[in-house]
């Protein structure tokens, strides 16, 4: 199925920009990928990125497809149809934006806008290959954006280019810059629990920029992954208790929207604690280091296959989710495949520093063989079939 659920063509410039289909565009209804919202109405304004994005001179030419109300990692869709992923069509494109990732891996467009409270730009960018920014927590903003609330969500760009992400941010943030060339930061590479083979990838690419040397850890990032979850859990059950007896929901989301409803208020008070100490360790910790890195994904994505039959892997988002809560810029940048499958490296950055988290990126792609291009895709294997991830 196509990453696009609508074609359009507002704007004149020559860069093309796809828009996830949960944030406004005027004249066209918002969907969220849901049936049960098939028959809302057009939106009356462009959401402030929209306008953002066509006063810069870009091109929108679509509606890019999603997880159902923005509510998966999967970024299976059986209202709209799944997103093929290009570059590894046996495993899933990745959710929530899975549109958005997989229209740029595609070569349909320049720029993938989506929007992350959980993973949901970076994740997909790992999937299918190509590079994804949360930014600062809100850096770019949020009007005309489903859901209206979110103490966690973010607008972001992917590109499979890390130079065009780049010039989006500066053209559509007058307060971005990132400068020319590519310093060597001050990085330090955090020790997680991750599969052996996405470690070595993560520490081969650090050596082979000369910044292996630097280590540290984050204690709370179980704390703070379970926080995230449960913030995001209430949050998006007050958006979207309203359609849970419509009968129109997928069977996941409709699962994990009755699961939400469970969430506590004593939840979310730790949580909350969870999220102070939490952000105060990573802001310790860059006092020293301009960027902290390690894996995007913390083991290879689901299959398609796998995913279709209900499987399930929230665990995906174990070493992004965190820095939603904390709301530090992160890139997703792609590494070399390793035996067909992607792998990907992530930077985080100071609150308010995103430029800092490029240059660190451009620094690591000028120094090391970083990506696959569209002629060095590679099929998924065999192996991969029967080793989906955890």
């Amino acid at each position: 199925m196509s990453s696009l659920i609508q074609a359009l063509d507002l704007g004149t410039g020559p860069k093309r920009v796809v828009v996830k289909d949960s944030i406004d565009i005027a004249g066209y209804p918002t969907r969220a990928g849901s049936a049960a919202l098939a028959g809302a109405p057009a939106a009356k304004r462009h959401a402030e990125i929209v306008e953002r994005t066509l006063a810069a001179g870009y091109r929108i030419v679509g509606k890019a497809n999603l997880h159902e109300l923005a509510f998966g990692m999967t970024g299976l869709n059986a209202w709209t149809g799944t997103p093929e992923n290009p570059r590894f069509p046996a495993l899933i494109p990745g959710g929530s934006s899975s549109g958005s990732a997989a229209a740029v891996a595609a070569g349909l467009a320049e720029i993938g806008i989506g929007t992350d409270t959980g993973g949901s730009i970076r994740v997909p960018a790992a999937c299918c290959g190509v590079y994804g920014l949360k930014p600062t927590f809100g850096r770019l903003g949020r009007h005309g954006v489903m859901p209206t609330f979110s103490s966690l969500d973010c607008v972001g760009p992917l590109s499979a280019d890390l130079d065009e992400l780049i010039a989006f941010m500066a053209a559509v943030d007058d307060g971005f810059a990132v400068g020319e060339g590519a310093a060597m930061p001050r990085l330090c590479r955090l020790e997680v629990a991750a599969d052996t083979t996405v470690l070595a990838a993560v520490e081969a690419c650090l050596e082979g920029a000369g910044l292996a040397g630097k280590k540290g850890d984050l204690p709370l990032m179980d704390e703070a992954f379970d926080a995230a979850m449960a913030l995001i859990k209430r949050e998006t059950y007050m958006a979207c208790a309203a359609w849970l007896d419509s009968g129109r929901l997928g069977s996941d989301v409709e699962r994990r929207l009755r699961a939400a409803a469970e969430t506590t208020d004593a939840e979310l008070r730790e949580a909350e604690a969870v999220r102070l100490a939490f952000t105060a360790a990573v802001d310790r910790l860059l006092e020293t280091y301009e960027v902290l890195a390690l894996p995007t994904l913390p083991h290879f994505p689901l299959t398609r296959a796998a995913a279709e039959v209900g499987q399930q892997d929230l665990s995906v988002s174990s070493l992004v989710r965190p820095f939603n809560l904390s709301g530090h810029p992160a890139l997703s940048l792609p590494l070399p495949p390793s035996r067909g499958r992607p792998v990907s490296l992530q930077l985080i950055g100071r609150r308010g520093d995103d430029a800092s988290v490029c240059r660190a990126a451009r620094y690591l792609v000028a120094r090391y063989l970083v990506g696959t291009g569209p002629d060095e895709a590679i099929q998924t294997t065999g192996e991969a079939h029967a080793q989906p991830g955890r």
